[in-house]
């Protein structure tokens, strides 16, 4: 089975990854939100929008 990231042969201690590097680009990518499914679904683009909204910080 080939790694999700570098498509090199996987190892048993870091499997479905190659190596540390990759399982923490992986992770990486998932605390940045890349991995982040769209929705057209109303509520959640109020829902996105007003939490975006709360953590910008305010200019006075």
């Amino acid at each position: 089975m080939p790694c999700p990231i570098c498509h090199k042969e996987t190892t048993q201690q870091y499997r479905p990854f190659c190596s540390r590097r990759c399982a923490d680009v992986d992770l990486g990518r998932w605390l940045n939100g890349s991995y982040a499914v769209p929705s057209e679904d109303p509520e959640d683009i109020d829902r996105a929008a007003e939490e975006l909204s709360n953590s910008t910080p305010k200019l006075h």
